[in-house]
Order: structure tokens, then C-alpha cells, then sequence
């Protein structure tokens, strides 16, 4: 399992080399995360500015209590409200960003497809489609917020809980909506899908948690969203490398090396570096 989760991260690592090779394009796809990152600054902004109040109207119940118990409290309650609007803030931020920069990512994921190898006929969904996933993702985002939010109001293990649910929960599903477009191309099924995420669980993980830490360093989700769509598409080729689909979808030929993506058939080397700036 830790083997697979370590797997997860080096595949996001993976995406990076796409700078090297690809550094036009890679470009392209800061433009969408630019504009996202700026329209949710002026709203998470605001939100830091007024999270004193917002903690006490939050535990009124609080408002007696002698100090320092009320500012422990009430610092608490306010750090898991942050916390709980970063989860939410990272599912908008990619919603937002692959519907804004649809085509910039098209062309990524295609790219990545072509270089690898084996590539799927279809594209990777239109626009409504896109656009159609992104809504699924806020909600769910915001029901990951609330949950969030709860954990980290239990007293004594709420503070650390709450930030951990927070990673791991938007990790993975910021994976899964990632690697959507790989899937939608290869017309594969919720019933596939399930199948596929089964037998990588660790490994999307890995690739999700990582995303999601990188979001929260300021101003890495501009230079890490288009990694992610990169390294999302190598995820997606693993992860039908290595399960047999039961619908009978053709999975991904070629040798596989454990914890790396598909092969180019007949190179004998990986397409895409394993780690960034590595030939």
C-alpha cells in the first residue's frame, strides 16, 4: 500500500516533465488557473480578513467563558472554518479551471496520449461534459466541507482530524475528476471506472493527496494544474494497464515497469521522464 501511494505522487512528479518537452503548452495552461486563482482570492481573502467574527458567531456560547479558553476555542473553530473553505476552494478551483481552460487541457491530455502511445480515437469530452463534471464536483466539494467542518469541531482530536479528512478527501476526488477526461474518451463506463479505482486505490491517492498539498502552497495551483491534468492522464493509462475491465474495454499494451506509465511501443523507454527535468 505505501509502495502504490509513493506511486501516486511520482506519477504527479511524472507530469512536471512536460515543461521540458512541452513548455509552450504548458504555458497555455496557466491561463485558466490564473484567472481561477483571482476570481477565489476575492472571495477566500474576505474570508481570512472576517475570521474573527465569523468564529464567534459561530460558538456563541462561548462569549462567558473566562481566558483563555474563549480565544482557544474560538482560534480553534476558526482554523477548521479555513480549512474546510480549502477543501471547498480546491474543488471550485479545479472546476472552474478545466471549464475555463477546456481547450489549453485538451490539447495537454492529448498530447500526453500521443507521446505515450496507444492513443484513444475520441477526445476527451466536450465542453458540457466538462462542464457537467465541474457541478458534480462542487457539490461534492461542498459536502466534503461540511464533513470537514464537523470532524474539526470535536473537541481535543477535531483539530487534527479535520485538516487530515480535508486532504484525503479532496485528494481523491480531485483524482478522479482529473482522470475523467482520459475515460471519457475511452467511453468507459461508472461500472469500468469503479473497476479501475478498486484496483489503484493507493495509488490515486497518492496522486490526489499530493495535488491537493501542492494547491495550498500559494501559488501552486497555477503551476501544478496543468502538471495535474499531464500527470492524470499517465494515471489513468496505469490504472488500465494494470486491472482487466470486465466490460471488455482493450486496456493499455506494452511492458510495464512497476510504479511507472505505459511504454511507447517498440521504444523500449518511456515517452514522458519519470521525474522532472530527468532525460
Amino acid at each position: 500500500m505505501i509502495r502504490e501511494f509513493a506511486a501516486g505522487i511520482r506519477t504527479l512528479l511524472r507530469g512536471f516533465g512536460l515543461w521540458r518537452t512541452r513548455p509552450g503548452l504548458m504555458n497555455l495552461g496557466l491561463i485558466p488557473a490564473i484567472i481561477t486563482i483571482v476570481v477565489l482570492g476575492a472571495v477566500l481573502i474576505p474570508l481570512a480578513l472576517n475570521m474573527t467574527s465569523i468564529a464567534a458567531w459561530i460558538t456563541p456560547f462561548a462569549e462567558e467563558w473566562p481566558a483563555p479558553w474563549k480565544g482557544l476555542v474560538r482560534g480553534a473553530v476558526g482554523f477548521v472554518v479555513v480549512v474546510a473553505a480549502l477543501a471547498l476552494s480546491s474543488a471550485v478551483f479545479t472546476a472552474l479551471t478545466l471549464t475555463i481552460g477546456d481547450p489549453f487541457y485538451q490539447r495537454i491530455w492529448h498530447a500526453v496520449e500521443v507521446e505515450l502511445g496507444d492513443a484513444p480515437p475520441e477526445d476527451g469530452g466536450g465542453f458540457w461534459t466538462t462542464v457537467a463534471e465541474g457541478l458534480q464536483l462542487v457539490v461534492l466539494g461542498i459536502l466534503i466541507a461540511i464533513l470537514v467542518l464537523l470532524i474539526g469541531l470535536i473537541p481535543a482530536v477535531g483539530g487534527f482530524l479535520g485538516p487530515v479528512a480535508g486532504v484525503v478527501l479532496t485528494g481523491r476526488l480531485l483524482a478522479r475528476e482529473l482522470t475523467g477526461r482520459a475515460f471519457d474518451a475511452r467511453d468507459l463506463s461508472p461500472a469500468d471506472r469503479a473497476t479501475l479505482f478498486s484496483g489503484s486505490r493507493a495509488r490515486v491517492l497518492g496522486f490526489g493527496v499530493a495535488t491537493q498539498l501542492c494547491f495550498l502552497i500559494p501559488g501552486g495551483a497555477v503551476v501544478v494544474m496543468p502538471v495535474a491534468v499531464a500527470g492524470s492522464t499517465m494515471l489513468a493509462r496505469d490504472m488500465l494497464a494494470r486491472t482487466a475491465l470486465p466490460s471488455g474495454h482493450s486496456t493499455i499494451s506494452g511492458p510495464q515497469v512497476p510504479g511507472s506509465g505505459p511504454q511507447v511501443p517498440g521504444s523500449g523507454t518511456h515517452a514522458l521522464p519519470d521525474t522532472p527535468g530527468a532525460s
